[in-house]
């Protein structure tokens, strides 16, 4: 076992983030398949913004969304983890399960397998009561690991941050509490 890594995995490593992991995440996040299911791409002032908030979340929460490494490369692959949903909607705040993983790196099970070992950190760990997860209705790729991880449907909303005309805009929002 890596020292380094939070949750471990057969295949992946979950772990802090680190400054070298910068320049992938941002040539990830300026991907336009990557980013098909979110607003726009991002610049790399923008992904860098990002990895600091990811960072500043583990330090007000002691969790967040760990950066992936694929074991047998010791390669950052992407994120999987926590972040704390806090837009306005009936379920939030809440504790939100949620991946990115580079295209390379797709329909290979890692954004399953990775969640799954977080889900059961979260819930033996970190003892949450629940855990959400959402999506935009048309991304069936994080719909299927949403069910593959054991997460039930529990309902649609408009995400309140898309306008209204988005085809991004109408989300599935998917649940588990700890007794699941």
């Amino acid at each position: 076992m890596n020292n380094e890594y939070e949750i471990e995995t057969p295949r992946l490593g979950l772990r802090r983030w680190r400054q070298e992991d910068r320049v992938p995440f941002a040539e990830m996040n300026a991907d336009p398949q990557v980013m098909q299911y979110y607003p726009d791409v991002l610049t790399r002032t923008q992904s860098d913004a990002f990895v600091d908030a990811i960072e500043n979340h583990f330090s007000q929460h002691g969790y967040g969304l760990w950066a992936v490494d694929l074991k047998r490369t010791v390669a950052f692959i992407g994120y999987i983890g926590f972040y704390t949903a806090t837009f306005d909607a009936p379920f939030t705040p809440c504790v939100e399960i949620g991946w990115r993983l580079a295209q390379a790196h797709w329909s290979r099970g890692y954004a399953t397998e990775g969640a799954k070992a977080c889900l059961r950190h979260g819930f033996e760990t970190l003892r949450f009561r629940e855990v959400y997860s959402f999506t935009s209705a048309v991304n069936r790729p994080s719909i299927r690991v949403m069910q593959k991880i054991g997460l039930k449907k529990a309902g649609t909303f408009d995400h309140p941050s898309l306008p209204p005309t988005s085809p991004l805009r109408p989300h599935v929002l998917f649940h588990a509490g700890a007794e699941d």
